[in-house]
C-alpha cells in the first residue's frame, strides 16, 4: 500500500472511531498516528532483517509518542490506538484487522521463553484503558477487554472478558466492538456474586425468622398444653376429693 493511500486510511480509522476529532488535519497531532506511522517503516527494516535500524526508528517514535510497538509485531489494517500513553505491543504480537487499543494496554509475555511468547489478536478486537493481555494464545475474533483487566488465557471470539484475572462474562456476542466504542457497559461479575450472596443471605435470614416465630409459636403450644393438662388433673382431684368426703 502506498504511502498517501497509507494515510488516508489512517484519517478515515481515526475520523470513524474518535468522537473529538473535526477536521482531517488533526489527525497529524495524534501520538497514536505517528506511532502506527514510525512502527509501518520500522516494520519493513525489520523483515529485511536491519534489527538496529529498525529498533532505532521505533526507540524514536516511543520517546515521541510514549507508545511502544517493537518492530517484530504483525499489524493488520485500520489498527487504532485511542489516546495511546503507556500502550506496549510485544515484538511477537500478532493483531488482526480492525483491532482498537486504549491507553495503557499491554501485549505482553510472561517471562524469558523463546519464540512465539505474545498474544494474537484476532479481527474487530478492543482492548479497553489499561488492560494486560499476557502470554502466547489467541483473543477471538470480535472479542471485548474490559478496562483493567488482566487476561492469561485464551478468548473465544465474540466475548467480553473483565475482571483480574480475566473471565468471560458474555459469549456470542454479535456487535462489532469498533461499532460502538463501549468501554464500560459491560457485566460485573463481582457485583453479580455479591447480588447472588446478599440474596441468599437474605433468603436465609427470613427462613431463619420464620423458624423462630414456629419454635416461638411451639413453646406456646406446649405451654398452653401443660397448663391444660395441670387444671384437667387439678379439676379431676377435686372431684375425687368430693365423692371420697360423700363415703
Amino acid at each position: 500500500m502506498g504511502l498517501i493511500k497509507r494515510i488516508k486510511e489512517e484519517i478515515a480509522v481515526v475520523r470513524e472511531r474518535d468522537p473529538a476529532i473535526h477536521s482531517d488535519l488533526e489527525v497529524f497531532l495524534y501520538p497514536s498516528f505517528w506511532a502506527v506511522f514510525w512502527y509501518r517503516i520500522a516494520h519493513k527494516e525489520y523483515l529485511k532483517k536491519h534489527y538496529f535500524r529498525a529498533r532505532a526508528i521505533s526507540q524514536h517514535a516511543v520517546r515521541r509518542t510514549g507508545i511502544e510497538i517493537h518492530p517484530g509485531a504483525e499489524i493488520g489494517k485500520r489498527f487504532f490506538i485511542d489516546h495511546g500513553t503507556g500502550v506496549i505491543v510485544g515484538e511477537t504480537t500478532i493483531i488482526g484487522d480492525n483491532v482498537t487499543l486504549f491507553q495503557g494496554v499491554t501485549l505482553g509475555g510472561t517471562g524469558k521463553e523463546q519464540g512465539k511468547r505474545h498474544p494474537t489478536l484476532g479481527n474487530n478486537v478492543m482492548v479497553s484503558a489499561g488492560a494486560k493481555v499476557l502470554g502466547s494464545f489467541k483473543v477471538g475474533d470480535n472479542s471485548k477487554i474490559g478496562a483493567g483487566s488482566v487476561v492469561l488465557e485464551e478468548v473465544p471470539p465474540n466475548c467480553t472478558v473483565v475482571g483480574v484475572p480475566g473471565r468471560i462474562v458474555k459469549r456470542y456476542d454479535q456487535t462489532l466492538p469498533q461499532e460502538s466504542m463501549d468501554q464500560i457497559d459491560l457485566p460485573d461479575p463481582v457485583r453479580d456474586d455479591i447480588t447472588q450472596l446478599q440474596n441468599s443471605n437474605t433468603e436465609l435470614t427470613n427462613h431463619l425468622i420464620r423458624l423462630e416465630d414456629s419454635i416461638r409459636q411451639l413453646r406456646l403450644d406446649l405451654d398452653f398444653e401443660r397448663r391444660e393438662r395441670k387444671r384437667i388433673e387439678m379439676d379431676k382431684a377435686q372431684t375425687e376429693g368430693v365423692y371420697g368426703d360423700g363415703i
